[in-house]
């Protein structure tokens, strides 16, 4: 029953979508800095915490490991087993969210209020104590061998992996930070409990925490919880410069659909263009059904069920990627028509009527992203990593409305450089 009442609160607890979101910087004694937002009504608590690294750490030889590292985090600790772990977690009602990411390892606790000092030492145990057994290990080894198998065989998984290797190398982003069958079946538990000590540090972590809890209490409760462990973690990954030019890239693979990954360098988040390049994204390839790209592909001409495009901020890199999936006779339709989308929007930009559009998506999609304390908790650690200010959420419609038509064509032909773009496409395709 206990279960049950929990799920359902998971639903409720959600501070008014776009109400007036009343953040405050709390840092612990021991100097943990973090973002609150205190909503007593409901007795639940989300917490998120984000540890930037990620994959990138992998000390050379050992892709893979970061990743295989926190699959292990809800394996047991202590006297506890995974097994034991699992039951303990059931019994206090609680969720924890272990998620390991290229560039961050995001970790995730949501409890009932009257189940907190339980609910985080369990937490704390699983984060800071991990038991790393032999027999666990052996266990999500082999589930992350079943994924890399898996991915061999995906178009999809195909395509954005060629992509990664040719544009970045032999650097952390030209590779999975899954690691290869050879690199995964070579780890050990020396180089796991290496991973955990070099990714999870004080250096690196930004947390938010939403619901039922106080600033006061914020701050003590995050030195018990991260306080012991280390203050420094292993070096960051290197500079890398962006290797691939305008072409194409074919990957024969038996399938009647080509899958095709394509795009060239971005723009940082920091940039001064960057609202307007986000706009003219939305309008490009990431506004559904109204954007240029999807009308051009699919709704015209019948070419794909989807195409999309988005822009990726990476701490060494950025880029300007889309997606498109055909038939082997029509995909090369698609990449022509691609092209000369991005030619037109580069040298003519959008018009009014599609920057209107978009930023009414925009604006008025926004507030829906707020449907729950833990999505808040999640958005106030992304806030922080890129360095946006606490008042963001209060500023960032604005932001989007003050984009004008003059600056989304100039930044687009800035910003879309169809001579640049490289397409791997992924099967048969004809022509």
């Amino acid at each position: 029953m206990i279960r049950f009442i929990l799920s359902a609160v998971f639903l409720v607890a959600a501070v008014p979508a776009q109400a007036e979101i009343d953040i405050k910087e709390v840092t612990s004694p021991g100097g943990i800095k973090a973002w609150i937002v205190e909503e007593p009504s409901i007795p639940f608590v989300a917490l998120e915490l984000r540890f930037v690294g990620g994959g990138t750490l992998d000390a050379p030889g050992k892709r893979g490991v970061t990743n295989l590292m926190v699959g292990l985090l809800e394996e047991g600790t202590g006297d506890m087993d995974a097994r034991d772990f699992a039951q303990a977690t059931e019994e206090l009602a609680a969720q924890y969210g272990y998620r390991p990411y290229d560039e961050s390892i995001a970790l995730s606790a949501k409890f009932l209020t009257e189940n907190k000092d339980a609910a985080l030492e369990l937490f704390r145990k699983s984060v800071v104590e991990p038991r790393f057994d032999q027999e666990s290990i052996d266990r999500v080894r082999e589930q992350v061998l079943t994924g890399i198998r898996s991915d061999a065989k995906d178009p999809d998984r195909i395509a954005s992996l060629t992509f990664d290797a040719l544009a970045f190398g032999d650097h952390p982003y030209g590779s999975s930070m899954d690691g290869t069958e050879e690199s995964v079946m070579g780890l050990t538990r020396d180089d796991i409990v290496a991973a955990h000590k070099g990714a999870l540090a004080l250096d690196r972590v930004y947390v938010s925490a939403v619901g039922d809890i106080t600033a006061e209490e914020l701050g003590p409760l995050l030195d018990d919880l991260l306080g012991d462990l280390p203050a420094t973690g292993a070096a960051f990954a290197p500079p890398v410069s962006y290797q691939l030019e305008g072409g194409q890239t074919i990957v024969d693979f038996a399938t009647p659909q080509s899958v095709a990954i394509f795009g060239h360098e971005g723009i940082e988040r920091d940039d001064p263009d960057f609202f307007a390049a986000f706009v003219l994204n939305t309008i490009m390839g990431a506004g559904g059904f109204d954007s240029r790209l999807m009308e051009e592909v699919r709704e015209k001409r019948g070419l794909t069920y989807g195409i999309g495009t988005y822009l990726i901020d990476m701490e060494q890199a950025q880029l300007y990627l889309g997606s498109v999936a055909s038939a082997n006779d029509r995909v090369m339709q698609a990449v022509d028509v691609v092209r000369a989308e991005w030619a037109r929007m580069a040298t003519d930009g959008p018009t009014e009527q599609e920057l209107n559009a978009a930023q009414a998506y925009l604006t008025g999609a926004y507030p829906l992203r707020f449907d729950g304390n833990a999505a808040i908790a999640n958005i106030l650690v992304g806030m922080q990593m890129d360095d946006l200010g606490i008042d963001y959420i209060a500023g960032r419609n604005d932001k989007v409305n003050a984009v004008t038509l003059e600056d989304v064509r100039r930044v687009a032909a800035r910003l879309m450089r169809p001579e640049d773009l490289h397409f791997v496409i992924v099967g048969q395709p004809e022509g």
